[in-house]
């Protein structure tokens, strides 16, 4: 009797894992491919005359969400976003509850983008979209366009763009403080398409946002408009791109503080155009002081000779503004002595100036504790001379392929605080010969009308810089053997300098063109490369 029991007990696991390893196999299908297919919509999906608030869209298979709150776009934009569920946890379908007041007559789109994927294989729906319309009819009209940022080399992606109708409530301010009429995004590229928009005429702005509220914000925005009226359905595409840029913000001074002794800080916002520093308070007779501005942290570094009082008042001007500051005293250490040069890599090209900068003002310097030396052990002649305030050229007849020392003996510089360099500083460096450089060749073809400025850019920063009032060939020689780019501003007010747009003024930045390809140039090569300037913009 028992033997029956184990025996029937041992088939039954037998058929149980075979069941098992049956469901398990990879041989049981082909791989799901397909995206998700949209079944039935309630209401249904164009439907005219729409009161309600809820909305369910069901799908052929379960379903999740991904990146929703960035690939969904509502056009038009509600004031209290619409609750989408549900999201984290797969479904086959989706609920859409309105809670906003929706506009008369209108026709609105919900546009997923591929947020929505099938749970297993993750297949997108692509482009994926529901439509109703409050009023008699579904609006078909369409507007593409696309966008790009004055300054980026590359295009990029992921703007939002408005579009606003004209009508007695329109005016310039608009994009400041009421949402859109329409709403949509470049996402994956740097093209937009608006659809199921009614008839009119419209304004077209581009945003990146740092809140996306579809409202300008000047202090944390970018945005770029075009310069004309859009009339639908006549004008359906926008064959020239959308320029996004940053305005230039007013000049806003912050306030003065003292960060070391002898060493005080002004911060400022904006732009500055000519800003002075001016002492009110009584100081003695050998006072010194110097400021230099630092555009990078907008503020302006004051260094002066230590006195002995609580505070010092002072003027600080930029251009038409005044500002008056009160600044305490309290600090106690002065910033120690800090030298360097202007050798990268032990290298010094033998056009350059050899520099030495400090990081507090340059009172004195003591030539004889300066020493300059070849292969070694010859000495050269040298003329130092005071560049700046903060920083000493050494000039002699500098040589290619050559190999240099040059030595500062203690006490070589002395600076406003009476400190003075304290060790022997010695700097190694060589010149390359002229094999070692290349060159590169452009031959600029201007067709526009106003001067052109060239800049040759390597990681971004300017190497050298010409300004162009007709065509003619730019030679950039003794270059570093590494990638450049090249970069034309078309200087529209003849300044000497780029400028940004500024939305209210109507005014678009100045055009930036670049060389299409990266230059890549080695060690006696010559490149010879030719650049049209023409406007792209209207």
């Amino acid at each position: 009797m028992k033997f029956f029991k184990y025996l029937l007990f041992f088939i039954s696991y037998i058929f149980i894992l075979q069941s098992c390893a049956r469901k398990g196999t990879p041989g049981g299908g082909p791989k799901d491919e397909d995206a998700p297919i949209m079944v039935v919509a309630k209401p249904a999906y164009e439907s005219i005359n729409f009161k309600g608030n809820s909305i369910r869209i069901y799908f052929d298979e379960y379903i999740v969400l991904k990146d929703l709150n960035k690939k969904l776009i509502i056009s038009p934009p509600f004031k209290n976003p619409a609750l989408i569920t549900p999201q984290g946890t797969p479904s086959k379908y989706i609920n859409i509850k309105i809670l906003d007041t929706l506009k008369e007559n209108t026709t609105y789109t919900f546009n997923f983008g591929d947020a929505i994927q099938d749970n297993n294989e993750n297949n997108k729906l692509e482009n994926f979209k529901y439509v109703f319309s409050t009023g008699n009819f579904i609006d078909s009209l369409t507007l593409k366009g696309s966008v790009i940022d004055v300054l980026a080399k590359k295009k990029e992606k992921n703007y939002n763009v408005l579009l606003y109708k004209i009508d007695s409530t329109y005016n310039d301010s608009i994009i400041y403080k009421k949402k859109p009429d329409y709403v949509t995004k470049t996402l994956d590229s740097v093209n937009f398409n608006f659809s199921n928009i009614s008839e009119g005429k419209y304004r077209v702005f581009a945003l990146e946002e740092e809140t996306s509220n579809y409202l300008f914000n000047s202090k944390t925005d970018r945005i770029g408009f075009f310069d004309k009226e859009i009339t639908l359905p006549k004008d359906s595409i926008i064959d020239s791109p959308i320029t996004l840029f940053s305005e230039d913000q007013p000049y806003e001074f912050k306030r003065g503080k003292e960060i070391k002794k002898g060493k005080i800080q002004f911060g400022f916002t904006g732009k500055q155009e000519d800003i002075k520093v001016e002492m009110l308070s009584s100081v003695p007779s050998d006072f010194k002081s110097y400021y230099k501005l630092n555009k990078e942290k907008d503020s302006l570094n004051f260094w002066h000779t230590p006195v002995d009082l609580d505070s010092l008042n002072f003027i600080v001007t930029n251009k038409d503004n005044i500002d008056t500051t009160k600044v305490f005293l309290r600090k106690k250490q002065i910033d120690s002595l800090s030298v360097s040069t202007n050798i990268k890599s032990r290298s010094l090209h033998f056009k350059d100036t050899l520099t030495i900068s400090t990081n507090t003002p340059i009172i004195d310097y003591d030539l004889e504790k300066f020493n300059l030396t070849v292969s070694d052990s010859i000495d050269l002649d040298f003329e130092v001379k005071k560049l700046a305030f903060d920083k000493l050229g050494v000039f002699f007849d500098m040589k290619t392929q050559s190999k240099y020392r040059l030595k500062l003996l203690p006490k070589a510089i002395k600076d406003l605080y009476n400190t003075q360099t304290k060790d022997t500083l010695n700097y190694l460096f060589i010149t390359k010969q002229v094999e070692d450089y290349g060159s590169i060749i452009m031959d600029i073809q201007k067709e526009v009308e106003k001067p052109v400025i060239i800049e040759l850019l390597a990681n971004d920063k300017v190497e050298q810089r010409v300004y162009l009032t007709s065509s003619q060939k730019v030679e950039f020689t003794l270059l570093d053997p590494k990638k450049y780019t090249i970069k034309a501003i078309v200087d529209e007010n003849e300044n000497g300098v780029w400028d940004t747009g500024d939305y209210l003024l109507k005014r678009q930045p100045e055009e930036i063109i670049y060389f299409p390809q990266e230059l890549e140039l080695r060690a006696n090569w010559i490149l010879n490369e030719v650049m049209r300037i023409k406007k792209e913009s209207p």
